[in-house]
């Protein structure tokens, strides 16, 4: 079967797979972006790195750098999202403006971009929590095959979060 003729599916899961053939945990980030947008029909994906010792979430990628630039950090001391991701390393489900308002103190941003709902997955590795998957939705309510296809898309994320763990300087 020549390129060409792969679904879109396929065609991602290979473009998935040639970037981290090739070492490149930010093509991968963007490549599991457009995989799992065939799915959940998102409009903005962001990863982050969580930084343990601070309590930090730190954006590696974004698909909107202009309203998100990776770099950007976000503290998460004393939140109740922070203690129900990267804590208790479960999935966050925000559906509805009232629901983002809540949670994130960038609401006014992320109602800005049009973006109603949100799906945060920890990225986990032997009980340590690496960082999130993030997808934003414009429509106010998601299903469960939404939540599966986020879970995987997270589960995809893992070893570019292995690669980019590695690089780091031993502290």
């Amino acid at each position: 079967m020549t390129d060409s003729a792969l679904s879109p599916a396929a065609t991602g899961v290979q473009a998935i797979g040639q970037a981290y053939a090739q070492g490149n945990a930010q093509a991968a980030f963007q490549a599991i972006d457009a995989y799992a947008g065939l799915a959940l029909a998102h409009t903005l994906c962001t990863v982050n790195r969580y930084d343990a010792s601070a309590m930090r979430v730190v954006r590696l990628y974004s698909s909107n750098p202009q309203a998100y630039p990776p770099g950007g950090s976000k503290d998460k001391t004393g939140t109740a999202w922070g203690r129900h991701v990267l804590l208790e390393q479960q999935v966050f489900v925000g559906q509805g403006e009232d629901a983002i308002r809540e949670f994130f103190n960038d609401h006014d941003a992320i109602r800005e971009l049009g973006l109603k709902s949100v799906i945060n997955v920890p990225v986990v590795y032997d009980g340590a929590c690496l960082g999130t998957v993030n997808f934003l939705m414009p429509r106010a309510a998601v299903t469960q095959a939404d939540i599966d296809a986020a879970r995987l898309a997270a589960l995809l994320a893992l070893p570019a979060f292995h690669a980019l763990q590695a690089a780091q300087p031993a502290a």
